[in-house]
């Protein structure tokens, strides 16, 4: 406890000339230890009987890299999602058998996620997965190539078997839903490691002072910045930084051939889609898991907006918002900073204002923002982890 209470002197500044006080507030220091702590436990999905199944997670990874569950046997769900790259693709635009009108997300953390996709088109993180493999312009798949798949490859029917307790099914639509609760098992399991912010929030918590002095002095105002007159802490909050809600900040969202209706559309694509949570593939008994899906509601505001990403390892995820158009991060920060409020729906984010940020509070924020980055060693494991061929 006199350790505690001697690193909070020193960020509340009480902690004399010598110590350097950093004259943080009482309220500011609440707001940080609410990012943490991370990483957060692991929880099963009840929506899908194979979440946190060894077996499942085996079949998931092989699934990950097999190109036989897209037309032509071209690519695979990690052509995207590259495990070096962060596991996005560092393109403007997602690029499949033909180039698609959104950036490619992360799946970095996916599985604390309620809604999947930029638009939430996806309740559950299986029927997400099914997505890219049916889409005509990433995968281009159908659910009989994939149950043949299943069906016919020796060692694929093996490992379905080992993970379901069955052989693949005959309904081509309960292979494929199958395949992806695999997929989805594995991507649980994808989580970025610790960041020197992690080590500055639990310095505060435990009253480790040489651990809080180790955090950059610009990391430091830029936090600040994040939770105070940046306010970017009511949207990225939590340990992953992220309300996983949808909003409109003003990033254009026109393409080809007319616009992208972001939430709009993809609450209209949820509602009839045969694999969301209210239909016959959800494996949650109790009817909770599909309870947001039973109660979203579709609304005019939705129109244009896209949900919040979570910022760990933000800076290794460049191009950034949606559609890719800002290509660093302080390209991003000077959105926010001259943000035009014009763009924004009459009936959109009244907390959003232009920040008008001064060139070192810019510098100072993408500092911050780069301080959520996990250690190498975390990433230099994850990637011995992986095969090196499929």
């Amino acid at each position: 406890m006199i350790a505690r209470a001697a690193v909070l002197a020193l960020l509340l500044g009480a902690g004399g000339a010598a110590a350097q006080p950093l004259g943080w507030s009482a309220d500011e220091v609440r707001v940080v230890l609410r990012h943490g702590p991370w990483p957060p436990p692991m929880a099963r999905d009840p929506s899908n009987r194979v979440s946190g199944n060894r077996d499942a997670i085996a079949l998931g990874e092989r699934l990950f890299f097999e190109p036989r569950l897209s037309q032509g046997g071209q690519l695979f769900c990690a052509s995207c999602h590259v495990p070096y790259r962060a596991w996005q693709d560092g393109r403007t635009r997602a690029r499949g058998l033909a180039e698609v009108d959104r950036n490619t997300p992360s799946v970095l953390n996916v599985r604390l996620q309620r809604w999947f996709g930029w638009d939430g088109a996806g309740d559950s993180l299986w029927a997400q997965s099914l997505r890219p493999i049916l889409d005509a312009r990433e995968m281009g798949a159908s659910a009989a190539q994939v149950a043949a798949l299943m069906r016919e490859d020796a060692e694929y029917a093996c490992r379905y078997r080992k993970s379901f307790g069955t052989a693949p099914a005959t309904d081509d639509a309960d292979v494929l839903v199958a395949v992806g609760k695999a997929l989805a098992a594995f991507q649980e399991t994808l989580a970025s490691g610790r960041s020197a912010f992690d080590d500055f929030r639990d310095a505060i918590e435990r009253g480790e002072r040489e651990a809080l002095e180790r955090y950059p002095r610009a990391a430091q105002r830029g936090l600040r910045i994040f939770v105070g007159k940046g306010a970017c802490n009511v949207c990225h909050l939590g340990p992953a930084f992220t309300n996983g809600e949808f909003h409109d900040v003003g990033v254009p969202f026109f393409i080809r051939g007319g616009v992208d209706p972001g939430r709009h559309g993809g609450i209209r694509r949820l509602q009839a889609s045969a694999y969301n949570l209210l239909g016959r593939h959800n494996d949650d008994q109790s009817g909770a898991a599909a309870t947001r899906t039973k109660h979203v509601a579709l609304e005019h505001r939705n129109f244009g907006e896209f949900k919040v990403p979570g910022l760990r390892n933000v800076a290794l995820t460049a191009p950034y918002m949606h559609n890719g158009s800002l290509a660093t991060l302080a390209d991003v920060v000077r959105h926010y900073s001259e943000l035009n409020v014009e763009r924004l729906h009459a009936d959109g984010e009244a907390i959003l204002k232009p920040l008008r940020l001064s060139s070192q509070e810019s510098v100072d924020l993408v500092a911050f923002l780069e301080s959520l980055t996990e250690r190498k060693s975390a990433l230099d494991e994850r990637r011995a982890a992986l095969p090196c061929s499929r």
